[in-house]
């Protein structure tokens, strides 16, 4: 069965509330499997046996957080291995035009070396999903839209 992880890191709750909302979504998916955990807990093994990787992190000074950049850093042991899988890039931030958007770039930017398959949305936040402090009903939807997008691109390319 295709995997989905699901990692981020949180401080204030805001992101893992998201990520949370994520996995709601990928599990909407049918044949489908989600996991969902912080990026303390996540290794190199767990990277490699997912088929959908989707990273979280809050917006500091416009970039990721030193967990997700570390995680991002130790992945180059696993360089060709991630090679054709699913990338997807989240986060959560103090406001609009606060950096979320060059958070998701940072992000993504390592799963494109990585030779990771990264889908746009041409119909809002076309480079990942963005969401402004806790996330509220509206970005509720959108997160579970989020992650459910991404678990039926890794279901018509792994399935």
């Amino acid at each position: 069965m295709p995997t989905v992880l699901v990692t981020y890191d949180s401080k204030t709750g805001h992101t893992e509330k998201a990520a949370r909302l994520i996995a709601e979504g990928v599990k909407e998916v049918e044949g489908i499997r989600c996991v969902l955990k912080r990026v303390d807990d996540v290794s190199l093994d767990d990277l490699t046996g997912s088929d959908g990787i989707i990273i979280g992190s809050p917006t500091y000074y416009g970039v990721m957080s030193t967990k997700i950049k570390r995680l991002l850093d130790e992945s180059v042991k696993i360089h060709g291995r991630l090679e054709g899988k699913v990338g997807a890039a989240f986060t959560s931030s103090g406001g609009t035009a606060t950096g979320a958007e060059t958070t998701i770039l940072s992000i993504l930017e390592a799963l494109l070396i990585h030779g990771m398959i990264i889908q746009g949305d041409p119909h809002g936040q076309h480079y990942g999903l963005a969401v402004v402090g806790a996330p509220g009903a509206r970005d509720a939807d959108r997160c579970r839209r989020f992650g459910a997008r991404i678990a039926k691109l890794v279901s018509r390319l792994f399935s």
